[in-house]
């Protein structure tokens, strides 16, 4: 007899119900050295302050696009705890567009909060994002630090709207510097380039029924409707990163608007904490370690390893062992 008994589950019904908003994370750590020497310590800090200051009922979704053991570790330790509601983990870094279908089909919610792994959560971070969905027409996505360089791409639906009745609209440089150096520090830039990023660029401010939010979207980290998101996501890729612009352009295309909170309610974190992030996540009682920052060089071994010949050999070297190492 091949089956002993019936399955005692068989006609009974389950008393879980998913939550309306579904939290979402896409996590990624192939190793702890080089360019990921300190990304565990951000990984944690980012979960730890969404889960902190992330009022209840949500449910959270985490997948793994192929981390090393020590992060999967991690994960497993959290969803055991009950912290995560869904962990995917995937066997291979499956790429940023094909791990967000796999997120956006499987996540039960209405409404999903996405973020990358290198996102600081502030108190009321949700409250705010859902107040723009509430109250401005047809929004595709809102996030909660405002990137002035997204206003190069996919502002077609927001000028339509900034002209209708009823809309104010500010454009000038609105953000305090504090905003653009917290950008600059967190994302590896340096003011040269970042000035090279938004030359040109005005924000602008939107008021409608006396809320105030900034024009454009970015891609780290947002609140949208899971249907679109099905709607606009292109098939699957084999580029590991990419393709996000074009999908904001996408949303952008068929009338919904990209908007970012006018106060930030999100901090970046990179590649590595900062004594300013640590300080924060100490405030809101959260344990953080600012990681240590490499000083660059300016020496003659430095000028020498700048030389534009010197600086392609070298790089292509360590594209090709990283590929080595991950593959």
């Amino acid at each position: 007899m091949p089956r002993i008994g019936i399955n005692p589950n068989r006609g009974q019904l389950t008393d879980y119900h998913p939550s309306r908003i579904t939290l979402a994370m896409l996590t990624y750590l192939p190793n702890q050295a080089g360019y990921f020497a300190e990304r565990l310590a951000v990984t944690r800090l980012s979960l730890e302050s969404l889960i902190a200051h992330t009022p209840q009922p949500t449910d959270l979704l985490v997948f793994d696009n192929g981390s090393c053991p020590e992060l999967v570790s991690y994960l497993c330790h959290l969803r055991d705890k009950g912290l995560i509601n869904y962990l995917i983990l995937s066997s291979s870094n499956i790429g940023k567009i094909s791990a967000l279908q796999l997120i956006f089909r499987a996540a039960p919610g209405e409404i999903v909060a996405y973020t990358d792994d290198d996102v600081f959560f502030l108190p009321d971070w949700l409250d705010a994002h859902l107040k723009i969905m509430n109250t401005y027409p047809h929004v595709g996505l809102v996030t909660g630090f405002y990137i002035r360089s997204h206003l190069r791409y996919a502002t077609q639906t927001i000028e339509a709207f900034s002209r209708q009745p009823g809309v104010e609209v500010t454009r000038g440089l609105l953000i305090p510097k504090e905003m653009e150096q917290h950008y600059i520090d967190n994302m590896g830039r340096s003011w040269e380039i970042y000035q090279q990023e938004v030359n040109g660029l005005e924000d602008m401010r939107l008021t409608y029924q006396g809320l105030s939010t900034l024009a454009s979207a970015g891609h780290h980290q947002f609140v949208t409707y899971r249907q679109l998101m099905l709607e606009v996501l292109p098939t699957w890729d084999r580029n590991l990163m990419g393709k996000m612009i074009e999908l904001e352009t996408a949303i952008d295309q068929l009338g919904y608007l990209r908007l970012s909170t006018y106060t930030p309610v999100t901090r970046l974190l990179g590649n590595v904490i900062s004594a300013e992030n640590a300080a924060e996540a100490h405030r809101l009682g959260l344990v953080a370690r600012s990681g240590a920052v490499a000083k660059p060089r300016i020496g003659l071994i430095s000028r020498f390893m700048r030389l534009p010949l010197i600086k392609r050999l070298t790089l292509g070297l360590y594209n090709r062992l990283h590929i080595l190492i991950n593959s």
